[in-house]
């Protein structure tokens, strides 16, 4: 089957193309200006459109939301500030102990941008950033830097080295834990990376999926059961746009706090 759409110059999909097109086009990443220096490609794509948005809306929402300090917040800064409490009550503080408050200004960072990185992503004509892999992986690679920074800040490099290996362990197992244990350290970004980046992208195919239904089965029939399914999948996406924020922030605060407490 193929959906029919008018050929256009810009290079939008164009007649007999297939639904898995139509799908991919709209969740894969697209060059908006083309820049390279010295060899590099510098272009700018539409999700890294949507990822200054995210940052310009965060500056503007808390600058205007906290711009007059009162003893007690209201309208969007109470809503900011119960959700900063949240996380450093609920998420910072259990994981990390007293010591990860120093952590809290990354964290929540991290958080309020995939956030507001996934909302934007359900908006009309938007793009999900997080659902790039390369977006998702540069957010895990920061992640990754500050796990092994919070060892080597309270212990030293040395013995942040040696923290990674269980105590007490035979000497002939270390040629084979020496690697297992390297491995795990990056295997923990790499599962926020995957995490993120699968459950963002599955939703909006989904979604495209029931849409492109009706075209595919060719009847108005069967366009009310999809259009219901694409907006109940819609509404699900909403909470999946927090529980996806969330659950990168709570992992990245484990893994620190697993760094800054080694078990032995």
């Amino acid at each position: 089957m193929s959906l029919a759409y008018a050929a256009s110059p810009s290079g939008e999909p164009g007649a007999d193309t297939s639904v898995g097109d139509v799908i991919l086009h709209h969740v894969l990443d697209t060059k908006i200006l083309s820049i390279h220096i010295l060899g590099i490609d510098l272009s700018i794509t539409k999700h890294v459109v949507m990822m200054w948005i995210a940052a310009a809306l965060l500056i503007v929402i808390f600058r205007s939301a906290f711009r007059q300090h009162r003893t007690i917040p209201t309208g969007m800064a109470n809503l900011l500030e119960a959700m900063t409490v949240f996380l450093r009550d609920e998420v910072v503080v259990p994981t990390m102990g007293e010591e990860g408050k120093p952590y809290l200004p990354y964290l929540l960072t991290v958080f309020f941008f995939i956030l507001v990185c996934n909302l934007l992503g359900l908006i009309p004509f938007g793009a999900t950033a997080t659902g790039n892999v390369s977006v998702t992986a540069a957010l895990a690679l920061m992640a990754f830097m500050m796990i092994q920074a919070g060892g080597i800040r309270k212990y030293g490099l040395k013995q942040h080295l040696q923290n990674l290996m269980p105590q007490g362990i035979p000497v002939w197992l270390l040629p084979i834990m020496i690697p297992v244990e390297l491995m795990g350290q990056f295997t923990k970004p790499f599962a926020l990376c995957i995490r993120l980046f699968a459950n963002m992208i599955a939703g909006h195919i989904v979604i495209l999926a029931f849409l492109s239904m009706i075209f595919i089965l060719k009847s108005l029939f069967v366009s009310p059961i999809s259009i219901f399914f694409a907006l109940f999948i819609s509404l699900l996406e909403i909470f999946i746009a927090f529980l996806q924020a969330y659950i990168f922030t709570i992992l990245t605060a484990l893994f620190i706090g697993m760094s800054i407490h080694p078990q032995h």
